[in-house]
């Protein structure tokens, strides 16, 4: 009998020793969708629901404030802009990044140690101090409001963390799998894209989740290097909802959450991919 229930009893001690670490969890969840269940519940308000009841719940349910945020202003312009910049600079910091990360994990040469050390040094860099030079280097080139100027900054700037995550994940594969395919006479950019590339898909749909979050919601730059209206993206263009909307808070909030939504469905897709990304180099370097 004794013996029976010995195993309930330890299953018991566990749930309660575990349970301070849940409650933790817990309530910093909550913390953090706070603000994204204030921004849906006020985006489904009217005006006048807003301010009779700031925290409560929406009801009847207000769909318009989505139909004004977008068609009061240019969304679907800022939208376009926004996803020309995010594409292009994931695409071309992930190819650069992947380049450099192999040669630095798989490849002998000198200085190597002190390339990555460069590399990882740069990562404590603030974007704000390269802001000013950046503009002087970019009025004298003609760069100034054009897609590939912001998206050669934002390349450059995602690139070191880039390259820090897949070096750690590319020395994760085995040694004898690349040397049994260069045997085979396969080179070095075979060994890139056929093997190792394929191997470190958790790593790669990590950089470009982590990376296309950054580029969707940076401001400063696009706010600097892009200043025409034209070229304005869906962040730059929400500051300037925000000044025409900041008596209409339902709508401002509308508009939020429609920028938002593109990142969330990215991060959900990539989700199973983005944890081991972010775990398997940990773990296995």
């Amino acid at each position: 009998m004794s013996t029976a229930a010995e195993p309930r009893r330890r299953s018991r001690r566990s749930r309660l020793a575990n349970l301070p670490h849940h409650v933790v969890l817990v309530v910093a969840s909550l913390l953090a969708f706070g603000p994204v269940l204030f921004m849906l519940m006020t985006a489904l308000k009217t005006d006048k629901q807003y301010l009779n009841d700031t925290l409560g719940p929406p009801w009847p349910l207000s769909f318009g404030n989505f139909r004004e945020a977008l068609h009061g202003g240019d969304f679907f312009i800022w939208l376009k802009n926004s996803a020309i910049m995010t594409f292009g600079a994931v695409i071309v910091s992930t190819v650069a990044a992947a380049l450099c990360a192999f040669a630095i994990a798989r490849m002998r040469f000198r200085g190597q140690n002190l390339l990555l050390s460069l590399n990882i040094a740069l990562l404590v860099v603030p974007p704000v101090v390269l802001l000013i030079p950046l503009f002087v280097e970019y009025v004298d080139t003609g760069l100034i409001s054009t897609y590939r100027g912001v998206i050669i900054i934002y390349a450059g700037l995602t690139a070191p963390f880039s390259v820090y995550l897949l070096t750690s994940f590319f020395r994760t594969i085995p040694d004898e799998l690349l040397e049994s395919a260069m045997a085979d006479g396969a080179s070095h950019f075979r060994l890139l894209w056929q093997i190792v590339a394929p191997l470190s898909a958790p790593a790669f749909v990590t950089l470009v989740v982590v990376n296309a979050l950054w580029v969707w919601n940076e401001l400063l730059i696009a706010l600097v290097f892009l200043p025409e209206d034209r070229l304005k993206t869906l962040m730059v263009g929400i500051t300037v909802f925000q000044g025409r909307y900041s008596l209409d808070v339902p709508v401002l909030m509308a508009g939020m959450l429609l920028a938002s939504v593109p990142m969330l469905i990215l991060y959900l897709v990539g989700q199973r991919f983005f944890i081991r990304g972010l775990t398997s180099g940990a773990i296995k370097g």
